[in-house]
């Protein structure tokens, strides 16, 4: 029963609904695909996003434009304001912040751009419109609390611009939650041992809830996971992870967290991430930095130089290496979706590709490859609707909880 009310609850919010009568979804992989709603909750942008230096309108070196997210069948991407983990002092949260809205600028002015093909949503039925009209969707992700500031002072404007999720750090600790990787030792910065999350952190988590903003704990260590789900007033989502049992990375969940999460009636996009599904070998990266070597690449930012035309050379020529080193595939990603299916239920998987920040496998190396997915999970036996949940119904249930409890906030104070 609990099942079956939220296959009904999911259906209802994306609104393209797989049980239609425009197409038999039972035997066509083109068909189904087509008629779900799809959803990738993690795509990174670059500064110059909207510009002639990263132009999404028309095919180009990026992982993810307008042209491949058409011919991929992708409808919605989450577009991430993401800001590394600086030090956590006045001057950090200054250069965090001004790094924040250098990303709002560049998501804004790709919708701008673009008025035909995109829109902005900001709730559940702003995006099931859209997708109706046959436009794709841009929602806006936050990826590290850190640019909201010592007291997160600027949460109401990254609200305001369309922040729909947040996730409390990122590499590295900051003053709201530890994160699975602690940064210091090795940048050689002082960083804040919160043991979980701290007293602003769960301050920030409630503030969170009252404006309607997903919280989300990819990235955080696993006493802030843990926390954070029994801190939260409504369901929690993990925005890209993976699955420690499969592979034992930092960054990916453990069997405790994951089911926390699904207790609470969350949901776990699981990631596209080549190295948190398999050992990357010192040999294989000492090829890879040799790549980065002869293209001119140095330092730990060199990604921030590269131009997109020279980003796409250095993921061919990775791939490459394919021949010696098997990076994870297709079915390896499924196999992921597959635990948590069988962990916690269909109902708390979904999907995530990190493109522009890292991600890619074999099968899946840009958006227009995304029909992949949905073809392994039909071999595998996931039914029509099953495969929608996946693709967004559950992401959007807790979407559609996170917005109805702000609403009854603001009805409340009303009254």
């Amino acid at each position: 029963m609990k099942f079956l009310m939220v296959l009904l609850f999911s259906l209802f919010f994306v609104g393209c609904s797989v049980v239609s009568d425009k197409t038999d979804v039972g035997k066509d992989l083109d068909s189904i695909h087509q008629a779900i709603t799809t959803i990738d909750t993690h795509i990174d942008v670059p500064v110059t996003l909207g510009t002639s230096l990263a132009n999404s309108s028309v095919l180009s070196p990026m992982q993810v434009d307008i042209p491949k997210m058409r011919d991929g069948g992708l409808d919605v991407g989450f577009f991430i304001v993401y800001v590394a983990q600086g030090p956590v002092s006045d001057t950090g949260y200054v250069q965090a912040y001004s790094q924040a809205q250098q990303k709002f600028n560049a998501i804004e002015r790709m919708v701008r751009k673009n008025p035909d093909n995109m829109v902005l949503a900001r709730n559940p039925e702003e995006l099931k419109s859209a997708v109706e009209a046959g436009k794709l969707v841009a929602v806006v992700g936050v990826e590290n609390a850190f640019p909201l500031g010592n007291h997160f002072e600027h949460l109401q404007e990254f609200y305001d611009r369309g922040a729909r999720y947040i996730s409390l750090t990122h590499f590295g600790h900051n003053h709201f939650a530890d994160s699975s990787v602690a940064k210091g030792a090795q940048a050689d910065v002082e960083e804040p041992v919160n043991n979980g999350l701290s007293d602003i952190g769960r301050d920030l988590i409630a503030s969170m809830n009252h404006l309607g903003i997903m919280v989300d704990i990819s990235h955080t260590s696993k006493e802030s996971t843990l926390e954070a789900v029994e801190v939260s007033q409504v369901p929690v989502i993990a925005s890209h992870s993976g699955v420690k049992a499969l592979f034992d990375h930092p960054r990916n969940l453990t069997d405790e967290e994951i089911k926390a999460i699904a207790e609470r009636d969350g949901v776990i996009q699981l990631v596209a991430f080549d190295s948190y599904m398999r050992t990357v070998t010192k040999e294989e990266k000492a090829e890879i930095a040799n790549i980065r070597k002869a293209m001119g690449f140095e330092g730990s930012d060199w990604y921030k130089k590269a131009t997109q035309e020279q980003l796409q050379e250095f993921r061919t020529r990775v791939a490459s290496l394919n021949d010696r080193w098997v990076r994870s595939t297709v079915a390896d990603f499924v196999d992921q979706i597959d635990y948590v299916a069988k962990l916690v239920g269909v109902e708390h998987a979904g999907i995530a590709s990190d493109f522009g920040g890292g991600g890619g496998i074999q099968g899946w190396d840009d958006i227009s490859q995304t029909r992949a997915i949905t073809e392994e999970l039909l071999n595998r036996g996931y039914s029509a609707a099953e495969i929608e949940l996946i693709w967004s119904g559950n992401l959007l249930r807790v979407w559609s909880q996170v917005d109805a409890y702000a609403q009854r906030r603001v009805s409340q104070r009303a009254n």
